[in-house]
C-alpha cells in the first residue's frame, strides 16, 4: 500500500501512524513524503521506506514564498507527484492520498492512471464542503467581505481552487492520458473522503452530498523515553509549561519566546521551549526555563501544567489525549478552528491572533491553569478514542480484500 503526502509534520506523522497499523496487520507499505530528514528518520524508526517527493517542507514553509507563486509551486509539485509517485505506487493494491490540494490531487491521478483504488484523506474537516462553516481562504485570494453565505463562499473556494491548480493538474493529466477535470477540489475530495479526527474534539458537521469516514485521529502510541536532562528538570520543581509552535516558521521567534516565558514567569510557573521550525531558544541563563528539540509529547504532555502551541491538528489531539490543559496562539489555515474548539470544550484558551503579548498570553495562561481547566480536559481525555489508526487500517484492508473478491467472482 502506498501513503502519499506533502506538508508538514502534521501531514506526515499520522501516516506513520497508520503505516504501523498496516504493517502489524501483514501489509507491505511505503510513504510518499518531502525529502525533510526530520520525515525520513521518523518513518526509518519504524521501519518504513521513504519516498521523496518535491522539494525540502521545511525549507519551503521557512522561504516564505509569495502568494502569487502558489500555481508555480502547485505546477511543479504536481509534476513531481506524476514523477515519483508513478514509480512509488507500481503493484500497489490501494492509495491513500491526503497533504496539499495540488499534491493530493497528483497522488489520485497517478492511481487513476494506474488503475489502483484510492482513498482521499484530510486531518481537518475545513476542506470539506459543509454549509455549516465558510471555506478556508487562499493566500493572497481573500473572499469578498460582503458575501456571508456558505454556499456561495463554497462555489468561491472551488473557483479559486481551480485557477490556482486547475491548469498544471490537467496538463499533466492530459500528458499522462488521463481526460481533464472540470472541478479540482471535487476531484479531490471524491462523494467519500476520509476524515482522520477524532470525534469528540472534531465533530463532522457535515454536507449530506457525501459520505464522511470518520475514523478517529491516527497517532502511533510513541514509546521512547524522555531525554534524562529533561527528566531532571521536571523532576525538579512543579510542573512547568509546555511552549511549542511545530512547523511554524515564527518569523518573529526571539520575541515570541520571550513573551512566553515572560508570561509564564507572571504565573509563577517553569518553562519548556520546544525549538520546532521556529528554532525557539532560551531567553537567558535561569535555570527555570528548558529548552528541547524531537521529543516525545505523548509523555511529555503527561507531565506539564499547560500546553502553549500553534493548534495543529496533531498537537491539539495529543494535548487533549494527555489531559493536558491548553492555550492556543493560531498561526494560520486550520489553527484558528483548533483553538475555537479548544475553547468551546473548556480544555483550555484560544489567544486572539497570532502574536501573543505578555499581558495577552498571561491572561490565557489563567484560564488555563485554573483547577476547572484541568479538571475539564482530563474528563475529556478519557473520551478521546484512541484507535484511529488501528480502525482505519482495518477498513484499508478489508477494502482492498473486497475489490480482490469482486475481480475474482
Amino acid at each position: 500500500m502506498l501513503l502519499s503526502t506533502y506538508g508538514s509534520r502534521g501531514d506526515v506523522e499520522p501516516l506513520v501512524g497508520l503505516a504501523v497499523q498496516l504493517r502489524a496487520l501483514g501489509a507491505e507499505v511505503r510513504v510518499c513524503a518531502p525529502p525533510d530528514e526530520a520525515f525520513a528518520q521518523r518513518l526509518a524508526e519504524v521501519g518504513v521506506p521513504l519516498v521523496p517527493v518535491g522539494p525540502s517542507a521545511r525549507k519551503l514553509t521557512k522561504a516564505a514564498p509569495a502568494p502569487s507563486s502558489l500555481p508555480e509551486r502547485a505546477a511543479s509539485l504536481i509534476a513531481g507527484q506524476f514523477e515519483s509517485v508513478t514509480e512509488a505506487a507500481e503493484g500497489c493494491d490501494l492509495l491513500v492520498a491526503t497533504g496539499m490540494v495540488p499534491a493530493a490531487a497528483g497522488a489520485l491521478s497517478v492511481a487513476e492512471k494506474l488503475g489502483v483504488p484510492a482513498v482521499s484523506v484530510t486531518f481537518q474537516q475545513l476542506t470539506l464542503p459543509s454549509p455549516h462553516r465558510a471555506p478556508l481562504a487562499y493566500p493572497g485570494r481573500p473572499f469578498p467581505p460582503e458575501v456571508t453565505d456558505n454556499r456561495v463562499l463554497w462555489d468561491l473556494d472551488a473557483r479559486s481552487i481551480n485557477v490556482l491548480f486547475g491548469e498544471a493538474l490537467n496538463t499533466n493529466r492530459t500528458a499522462n492520458g488521463l481526460a481533464p477535470v472540470a472541478d479540482v477540489r471535487d476531484y479531490v475530495v471524491g462523494d467519500r473522503p476520509w476524515l482522520a479526527t477524532d470525534p469528540v474534539l472534531d465533530p463532522w458537521r457535515g454536507n449530506p452530498g457525501f459520505d464522511v469516514v470518520q475514523t478517529g485521529a491516527w497517532i502511533l502510541p510513541d514509546e521512547r523515553p524522555l531525554p534524562d536532562e529533561l527528566v531532571a528538570f521536571l523532576d525538579a520543581g512543579d510542573p512547568p509549561v509546555y511552549v511549542g509552535f511545530g512547523s511554524m516558521p515564527l518569523h518573529a521567534a526571539k520575541d515570541a519566546a520571550r513573551v512566553a516565558v515572560e508570561a509564564i514567569r507572571a504565573q509563577g510557573r517553569r518553562a519548556v521551549l520546544s525549538r520546532g521550525w521556529a528554532d525557539l531558544s532560551l531567553i537567558d541563563d535561569r535555570d527555570d526555563c528548558f529548552a528541547v528539540g524531537e521529543v516525545n509529547h505523548q509523555a511529555l504532555f503527561r507531565r506539564v501544567a499547560a500546553v502553549v502551541h500553534h493548534g495543529g491538528a496533531g498537537t491539539t489531539t495529543t494535548a487533549t489525549q494527555a489531559g493536558a490543559p491548553q492555550v492556543v496562539v493560531p498561526q494560520a489555515a486550520d489553527q484558528p478552528y483548533w483553538a475555537g474548539r479548544v475553547a468551546e470544550l473548556g480544555i483550555g484558551a484560544a489567544h486572539d491572533g497570532p502574536v501573543p503579548a505578555t499581558e495577552s498570553l498571561s491572561a490565557a495562561l489563567r484560564t488555563a491553569l485554573a483547577p476547572e481547566t484541568r479538571a475539564r480536559a482530563t474528563a475529556v481525555a478519557a473520551t478521546i478514542r484512541t484507535d484511529g489508526a488501528a480502525v482505519a487500517a482495518k477498513q484499508l484492508l478489508d477494502m482492498i480484500g473486497k475489490g480482490q473478491q469482486s475481480m475474482t467472482a
